[in-house]
């Protein structure tokens, strides 16, 4: 594509997944800008085909772009957001090209999106504090199935036998992530998303069941002592068979519930949700937050292993 071509894509990527009309103004014109510098667009292009020639990881490429980020005066979340973008053209393409469907491409990013308003919320940026995060998409490893995001990963338990599934240390199974796209979380959304990764990688087609993991702090088994009774967490938890799980001496996923708030002593924390007001009394009690990791076992219609 040409410059201006780009800016086309760039634009039309953004209208996509529907970003805010103030992010798109300020990330459009950073787009521009770079583009009109002959240094910074050549840079931009270099590092795009040496990551797409895999000559360079992802987090080297980002680090190269934080390295000029000062002198820029860009935020260096704008122009790794910015970058990633520029990135996702090739991404399409792999996607076309492998018979992938596009409304899958679409749906696996509007992960920009989310990423985009964590930044704002969180650090008061337009871009991305995460970008290493997207390296599972531009791999063409991570796929958004309906409201949730999987890829083929390693089972990092000893073992795990229930179901008519057996697992052992390193045997595959579909992880799987929760992004934070606003989009329903109860239990028909749910289902919806497990049938599909279901049928996307196969199993419709030879049978079986499927196992599902999740390595998540939604998955703190103490939730239910603390958290309101109708929480979309504790309907989440109740897919999982949960075997293993862990205390945090600090609560460092506080940025996803309380977002800039987070930074502030937690007697400041605001307790505008019923989410909220329960994490808030749990840590000013003295009691620990953790995580938790699960196995749901599906068989195209139902979960087995509950």
């Amino acid at each position: 594509m040409t410059d201006k071509e780009f800016l086309a894509y760039t634009k039309d990527f953004m209208n996509r997944i529907h970003l805010p009309e103030e992010a798109k103004t300020e990330l459009m014109a950073v787009e521009e800008r770079i583009f009109a510098d002959e240094t910074l667009n050549a840079l931009f292009k270099k590092l795009k085909a040496d990551l797409r020639e895999g000559e360079i990881a992802v987090g080297d490429a980002l680090g190269e772009l934080s390295g000029i980020a000062e002198s820029t005066g860009i935020s260096e979340y704008t122009l790794h957001f910015i970058f990633l973008i520029n990135c996702t053209d090739d991404l399409l393409e792999q996607y076309r090209s492998e018979g992938v469907s596009e409304k899958i491409f679409w749906g696996t990013m509007d992960d920009f999106r989310c990423k985009l308003l964590e930044c704002h919320e969180v650090k008061g940026v337009w871009g991305t504090f995460v970008g290493t995060w997207f390296g599972g998409f531009l791999a063409f490893d991570r796929f958004a199935l309906g409201r949730f995001q999987y890829e083929i990963s390693a089972f990092s338990r000893d073992e795990y036998n229930k179901a008519g599934v057996s697992l052992k240390k390193n045997d595959p199974v579909y992880n799987f992530h929760i992004p934070s796209s606003g989009y329903p979380f109860g239990p028909e959304a749910r289902l919806e998303s497990y049938k599909k990764a279901y049928e996307f990688y196969g199993f419709k087609e030879k049978g079986g069941p499927i196992a599902f993991v999740c390595s998540s702090w939604l998955l703190y088994p103490e939730h239910k002592d603390f958290l309101p009774e109708k929480s979309n967490i504790l309907s989440f938890m109740s897919d999982f068979d949960i075997i293993d799980s862990w205390d945090k001496e600090e609560f460092g996923d506080s940025w996803r519930v309380f977002g800039h708030y987070h930074t502030l002593p937690v007697e400041q924390w605001p307790e505008d949700t019923s989410l909220r007001r329960a994490f808030k009394k749990r840590l000013l009690d003295g009691k620990k937050t953790g995580g938790g990791y699960g196995v749901i076992v599906f068989d195209g219609e139902k979960i087995t292993n509950r």
